[in-house]
This record gives structure tokens, C-alpha cells and sequence, in this order.
């Protein structure tokens, strides 16, 4: 089996991985290591088959252009949260509820559809120095307007849940490609060499829907996915090493194993997958120590822990993942990515029931990571975001009893909202049509809203590229777009 693996002779005198493995355990190891490298896909690439010359680490890497972020928390909400009842109000929508809609729509649920107006149910009252409206079901995002700026012209002009979730995660409706915070962690490494520079922190419900692709590298090696970290301790598996393995013989161990993999590496260079998966078990080592720190909320003050609503049950969970992602920033990751799960904003029916119960879940949370953020200064150059893939439609979906109604899926007109890191604050842009239906005046496409996360970190979407296979890759797929400067600090 060794004839297979491309290593090249073994120079007299020098211990090579190959031959390390062959003088123990009586050569199986070397048995065992070919079987490894051909499951993993690191066969070491054919002299005819062009390598590509690209080289793949977490190190930090400094902008091409003045940054004002370093890092990001992205709090993404599965399922379109209802904009037209949380942060757009229409007093026409309103006005005329119950009455037929006049424009076109299109209907996921065709079985279920109505033409019926829906107004919302919800108070809208204004807050804060600059008087954003905010609905009564949110009222610790009222306390923090004065540092968001809250975007109501977001569009997919996808109204599937799937389509939309990949454009406003990596740049195009179709899978398969890295996410955003693939793209940030390659383009930027991390100022983390003992933390994961991407970290996805999921839901104790379950995966949100479409699972893992939602933190993929896609084409990119797989150092530049996201490593998750468990809702319940303990929050990584395996970071304790057995008990006789702790200490010194595992520094020995580790160190020797690192100038091995060194030396194999150069002399089989422009091996990509190679090259992410020894800085993948590296990384694993230095994680011992500095997660179990990171993810210890246990020395945080009880004021900071109430601030999250950990002394609550409604928000005691999301409360701790916001903390966490704090922390985590606080220590160098670059991007940081909290889901739901499922979809738990798809509010088809009950709907007065059900969005309640999504803000109870995560209005204070996400409040107190704006926060506490601000407080620490750490806002001015941490992005902070918030929001789904659609949003949702004007008119109701008829169960019959008003308290059964939702609303439908809708990809022309939705809210997100950002914080931090250049952003300006107590600000609204954009704007969707009087019933909230389609984005009309100044709409943010999801590649405008890539260009802009990039730029406010010192990278020009049109120059940060992958090569794959010969060809240019983007974020925004070369697709037109712009920078938002309107929504940016100085700018």
C-alpha cells in the first residue's frame, strides 16, 4: 500500500514520518496512514495534476484597506421574522386590514392563500434619541436603537426558505459555496491562534434547516469551516486527553508530531488539504486550554449574567450563547454565527402567538450583546447582526379563527438590522412599499450587503478572490452591487 502514497525516498539519516511509522507497531502504522490519507482525500496530488498555489493558514492577515471591524457575531434567524410586525410599521396596512390586496403576490402555500389584508396586531411606538419605531414585542431592541441601524429594504426576491438562506449566507441562491464567515476566516485569518477563527454556536432544538451547509466551506479546504460549538456541555468533545497522556509526554508527543508533519509538508508542497488539515490538529492542541476558558461563563459577574437573562428561563439558553459569543470575540475569533432551530420564524399560522414566543426567546439576549459590546469597547469594531433570509407578507393566510392566521413567505421586502463596527447608529434605511411588500425606495440586495461587511473590514469584494480550478471566486459572484455608504460611520 506505501507504493501508492507519494512520498519521496527516505534520505539516509533522517526519520520521516514514513519511517517512523514503519519501525512501530510492526509497519501497520504505515498500513493504517495510507488508509487514512486515501479516506480523508489526501493522497498527495499526481506530478501531471497542476497544484494549486495557493497556501492555507489561520494567521492574521492585515487588511488591504483601512478596517473598522475585526470581528463579527452574526445572530441569524431562521424563517423570516415578520418585519411588518417587529420593525416596519404600516399605518395604511392597518387602515385597511381585511380588505382586498390589489397588488401581485406570490403565494408559497397556494392551498392556504388569502388576498386579505393583515394589519398588525402589535404597537409600534418610537424610542430612543432618534425615534425609531419599534413594535411592543420587542422592547429591549427599543432600548437599543441609538446604536443600530435598521435596514427595511432587504430583498432575496426568492420567496423559498433554502434560496434565500444561501444567498444571505454565501453570496449566491445555489449550494455548495463557502459561507460568509468562510470568506472572512480566508481572507483575514484570525487574531486567534488557540481559538477557532470561525465559530458556529448551534441550537439544543436541533440544527437549523439545510444543517451543516449553513456553516460550509464549500470549495475552500476545510479549514475555513465553521466549528460548532455544542449547546450543552460539554460545549467540545475531546479536548481532555487521557489521563496518562496529560502534561509533558503530550507536549513531547505533540511537538514531535508537528516537526514531522513539517518536513513531510515540505516536501510535498502546494498540498491543500494537507497543509488545512495539520493546521486543523494543531489548532485541536492549543484548543485544550484556551477553549475551556473561552466557553467558562462561570467568573461572570451576576450583573453581566442578568443583563443576558440568564436568571430567566425564556432566554437562559440563547442568553448563554450571546455571552459566549461574546467572549469569544473578546478573545480574538473572527466570526462567530448563532442559529435556531429549524425555522422557528416561519410563522404560518398563530402567529400572534408563536412571534411572541420567538422575542421572548431572543429580544433581551440580542439587546444585551449590543450592550455589553458598547460597554467594553468592543462595538466600535465588532459588527453585530441580526436577521433571517425573508420575511413576510401583508396578507394573512386564512385559518378561519383569527387567532390560527399567520403570514406567508416573502423574499421582495424584509428587515435585518446591524450594530458595531462602522455602522451608524440610531438610523432606518431603505424603505418597502405602504402594505410592506416589496422593497422600494434604496433596496439592499444580499450581495450589497456583503460588499458592505467587507469593506467596513478593509477587503473590496471584487478583489477578494479563491481560485478554483483556474477561475475567479467572490463572495458577491461578481454579480453588480455596491457598498451602502449611507448606512456607514465617516463615511
Amino acid at each position: 500500500m506505501n507504493a501508492h502514497l507519494s512520498f519521496t525516498a527516505d534520505a539516509p539519516g533522517i526519520l520521516t514520518r514514513r519511517r517512523f511509522l514503519a519501525r512501530n507497531a510492526m509497519g501497520v502504522g504505515s498500513v493504517a496512514l495510507a488508509w487514512l490519507l486515501r479516506e480523508e482525500r489526501l493522497l498527495a496530488t499526481p506530478a501531471n495534476v497542476p497544484r494549486n498555489p495557493q497556501s492555507f493558514d489561520l494567521k492574521q492577515r492585515l487588511s488591504p484597506r483601512p478596517a473598522r471591524a475585526r470581528a463579527m457575531i452574526s445572530l441569524f434567524m431562521h424563517g423570516g421574522p415578520s418585519h411588518i410586525d417587529l420593525f416596519d410599521p404600516k399605518p395604511e396596512l392597518t387602515k385597511r386590514s381585511g380588505q382586498d390586496y390589489q397588488g401581485e403576490i406570490t403565494f408559497s402555500f397556494v392551498d392556504r392563500a388569502s388576498k386579505k389584508l393583515f394589519g398588525s396586531p402589535w404597537e409600534f411606538r418610537q424610542h430612543g434619541q432618534c425615534g425609531t419605531p419599534v413594535s411592543e414585542l420587542l422592547p429591549h431592541f427599543a432600548s437599543i436603537v441609538d446604536d443600530v441601524t435598521v435596514i427595511r429594504s432587504m430583498h432575496t426576491d426568492i420567496n423559498g426558505h433554502e434560496p434565500s438562506i444561501w444567498f444571505m449566507n454565501t453570496g449566491r441562491a445555489q449550494p455548495g459555496r463557502p459561507a460568509l464567515g468562510s470568506w472572512l476566516t480566508y481572507g483575514l485569518g484570525s487574531e486567534s491562534q488557540s481559538l477557532p477563527a470561525y465559530v458556529v454556536l448551534t441550537d439544543p432544538g436541533g440544527h437549523p434547516v439545510d444543517g451543516v451547509r449553513n456553516w460550509s466551506n464549500g470549495f475552500m479546504p476545510p479549514l475555513f469551516q465553521g466549528t460548532v460549538v455544542r449547546s450543552a456541555e460539554p460545549r467540545i468533545l475531546n479536548l481532555d486527553p487521557p489521563a496518562h497522556l496529560k502534561g509533558t509526554l503530550q507536549e513531547q508527543n505533540l511537538a514531535f508530531l508537528a516537526k514531522l508533519n513539517r518536513e513531510h509538508l515540505a516536501r510535498h508542497p502546494g498540498e491543500a488539504d494537507l497543509e488545512a488539515r495539520i493546521a486543523s490538529y494543531e489548532l485541536a492542541a492549543r484548543m485544550q486550554t484556551a477553549a475551556k476558558e473561552a466557553l467558562d461563563i462561570s467568573g461572570e459577574t451576576e450583573a453581566t449574567k442578568k443583563l443576558y437573562g440568564l436568571d430567566r428561563d425564556e432566554t437562559r439558553e440563547y442568553g448563554t450563547r450571546c455571552l459566549i459569543a461574546r467572549r469569544l470575540v473578546e478573545r480574538g475569533v473572527r466570526f462567530v454565527q448563532l442559529f435556531v432551530n429549524g425555522q422557528i420564524w416561519d410563522n404560518h399560522e398563530a402567529i400572534k402567538s408563536n412571534l411572541a414566543t420567538c422575542c421572548r426567546k431572543t429580544d433581551q439576549p440580542s439587546a444585551a450583546l449590543v450592550k455589553d459590546l458598547k460597554a467594553r469597547g468592543l462595538l466600535d469594531t465588532t459588527i453585530v447582526h441580526w436577521g433571517g433570509e425573508i420575511g413576510r407578507l401583508p396578507v394573512t393566510e386564512n385559518h378561519g379563527a383569527a387567532e390560527k392566521a399567520g403570514r406567508d413567505h416573502n423574499g421582495q421586502g424584509f428587515t435585518s438590522w446591524v450594530a458595531g463596527g462602522g455602522f451608524r447608529g440610531g438610523m432606518t434605511y431603505g424603505e418597502t412599499d405602504e402594505f410592506g411588500h416589496k422593497a422600494v425606495v434604496d433596496p439592499v440586495s444580499p450581495n450589497d450587503y456583503h460588499a458592505t461587511l467587507l469593506h467596513l473590514f478593509g477587503l473590496d469584494h471584487a478583489e477578494l478572490a479563491y481560485f478554483q480550478n483556474g477561475q475567479s471566486q467572490h463572495l458577491t459572484d461578481g454579480k453588480p452591487c455596491r457598498v451602502v455608504k449611507d448606512i456607514l460611520r465617516d463615511s
